[in-house]
């Protein structure tokens, strides 16, 4: 009945909306932020960009010794030495260079590993209104792919870039040294067919950045997919999931191809910038050598260093494409940084609060006011209630009539914009987060079960608890009959999201989870939507025991799981109409009695038992 249904949370118009595009950071904070990535390494980069440098600083020395030789064969001299050291000096650099390389490479994966770490510890983190707000894949996307790319701009940007810029202001010092004139004629051709990569760079970062955006809607179409597997499949969507998906691979395929696009236009400009300059060399060169102006083992010498040019240009190209490609990662990291996140109190941890008495605790809501986003409607309108300590109390209502949201702003989950929530006669904004959590269980409506064993999962909220507990827990919410039947126990893995498990089953392991926990408050919310007849009645008896020495608060579906409770609040619209037990607000409320009229409840709980008998 349409009085009775669960009231979702309002978030699914912030879920569905995608977020607009994010401009790019400015130059200034994504050096900050990416200097916050490399710090720690900095010794670590230092020494491979020095093995770096010392390989091509022995590259450098390569052509004089050619000229060398070239002068000692035009005289007959022995040049046996001279090879020697030419190859001496080939196979350090190499050596310098490969250790220099795998230096750079690891600390590039460890600057990685701390750049996920530092982003899932933030996401993880987060406020309820940012997850809303945000799609699940494409937040993935920035922990994998986009971390996947700072690879790049912590090697490329910064020591090829650094020893790129030494090597080639080494080879310039040489080549002037050898032939100023035919400096000139190279550093015109070069500059000016250079020049043209200015207008090429921020094309490659805005192309790196669409494909990243279009890679996180492959991850939130897929992530939407697989978690409703068994819908798609009932519903006939395959090939229309499947278009969906194909149309985000295909928009981050043509970001890749744009990328790729320019980075090749600005890698061959590279190429024949330094074929031209070689043949207006080679021309130039060839007149001076034919007039006596220069000698031939010069001229050999310059265009050795010529050639050598190839290797500093190329590398300050691909730093400064390896930048425009990191500095659209590092956007997208630092926009997911950007979210909000909650507090993390000092001295607060996991499991913090086992030390506070286990007496039940008190709820009182005082004038709460509340909405889910500034251009939504308000869900709560000044609700005001208080839930002395221990006993059961349930909220029922219709629809959207901010049952749920009431579970929400006790965990903190969100914040009231108006009014107070207590805890304990103490407001849950001063309270330490996670000692206010630690001290509740809490039953979501949809029972979430997680990837892993049975176990893993049963003590998921309460990793300490020992096997006679977990026993107890299994009898009272009548799991130990499904353990046994288990080919291999608690150790049976429950599958993706439980997928193994039947509906009836994943509620009673989320609401074993949460008693294992010993709660000094519980909140269930919908826990009995799947459950059958006998299993309903079971946690019938299994809540009431809980309710003995613990603080319950059930949303309701089912008013025959609640009748019984030692209060029921009714909320409509966002407001406690009524509140009292079964009887009295079957006799005062008319929407509680039209309520308990369409689930044929309308008579007192005594009444009932006395015609069953």
């Amino acid at each position: 009945m349409f009085f009775v249904s669960t009231d979702t949370p309002r978030t699914a118009p912030a879920t569905a909306d995608a977020e607009p595009p994010q401009p790019s950071l400015p130059v200034r904070k994504t050096w900050r932020v990416l200097y916050g990535h490399i710090r720690p390494h900095r010794a670590a980069i230092a020494l491979g960009g020095l093995l770096t440098l010392v390989g091509s600083a022995a590259g450098l020395v390569q052509p004089l010794a050619a000229k060398a030789l070239v002068e000692r064969l035009g005289v007959h001299e022995s040049i046996t030495m001279l090879l020697v050291l030419l190859t001496a000096l080939v196979v350090a650099g190499a050596v310098a260079e490969a250790v220099g390389a795998y230096v750079l490479e690891r600390t590039a994966e460890s600057v990685v590993l701390a750049a996920r770490r530092q982003l899932v510890a933030r996401l993880l983190r987060l406020r309820m209104p940012a997850v809303d707000r945000s799609k699940p894949g494409d937040l993935m996307s920035r922990v994998t792919a986009d971390t996947t790319l700072l690879r790049a701009i912590t090697t490329q940007s910064l020591v090829s870039a650094g020893t790129g810029l030494a090597t080639l202001v080494g080879a310039i010092v040489f080549m002037a040294l050898l032939e100023p004139v035919l400096l000139g004629v190279t550093v015109a051709v070069i500059v000016l067919i250079g020049s043209s990569m200015g207008l090429v760079m921020p094309r490659i970062s805005k192309a790196t950045k669409r494909a990243q955006e279009a890679v996180g809607a492959i991850s939130t179409a897929l992530e939407r997919t697989f978690g409703a597997f068994r819908t798609v499949k009932a519903s006939g969507a395959e090939r229309r999931e499947e278009a969906a998906i194909e149309a985000a691979a295909l928009e981050a395929w043509r970001g890749g191809v744009r990328a790729a696009k320019w980075q090749s236009l600005a890698m061959s400009s590279v190429g024949l910038a330094v074929q031209v300059s070689f043949l207006a060399v080679l021309g130039v060169g060839g007149a001076r050598v034919a007039s006596g102006a220069t000698d031939i083992a010069t001229l050999i010498a310059f265009l050795l260093y010529l050639f050598y040019l190839i290797d500093p240009i190329s590398r300050l190209v691909e730093a400064a494409s390896a930048y425009q490609v990191g500095s659209a990662a590092i956007a997208r990291m630092a926009e997911a940084e950007d979210l909000e996140t909650e507090p993390l109190e000092a001295g607060d941890q996991e499991g913090a609060g086992a030390a506070t008495p286990a007496k039940p605790a008190s709820i009182a809501f005082e004038g709460v006011t509340f909405r889910y986003r500034p251009d939504l409607p308000p869900v709560h309108h000044g609700v005001d209630f208080v839930v002395p300590g221990g006993g059961m109390t349930a909220f029922v209502g219709p629809s959207g009539a901010g049952k749920s949201t009431v579970f929400g702003l006790v965990e903190r989950f969100y914040e009231a914009d108006g009014g107070r929530v207590l805890v304990d006669g103490t407001d849950v904004r001063d309270w330490p987060l996670e000692r206010l959590r630690a001290q509740i269980g809490y039953v979501e409506q949809d029972a979430p079960v997680l990837s892993g064993t049975l176990r893993e999962n049963l003590l998921f909220a309460a990793p300490g608890a020992t096997d006679d507990q977990l026993a107890r827990v299994l009898t009272r919410t009548r799991l130990d009959g499904l353990v046994e039947r288990l080919p291999e126990g608690l150790e049976t893995p429950v599958g993706h999201r439980g997928s193994k498990l039947s509906g009836g089953e994943r509620q009673r392991v989320a609401i074993a989870r949460a008693l294992l926990r010993e709660p000094r408050l519980l909140l269930l919310d919908e826990a009995t939507s799947q459950l059958d007849a006998v299993n309903e009645l079971a946690l019938r008896d299994t809540v009431a025991e809980a309710a003995r020495t613990t603080t319950v608060l059930v949303v309701a579906h089912r008013l025959s799981t609640v009748t019984l409770a030692d209060r029921i609040v009714v909320m409509e619209a966002g407001r406690v109409r009524a509140i009292g037990t079964h009887a009295e607000l079957v006799a005062s409320d008319p929407l509680y009695g039209e309520l308990a009229a369409t689930q044929f409840l309308a008579t007192a709980p005594d009444d009932r038992a006395n015609q069953a008998s």
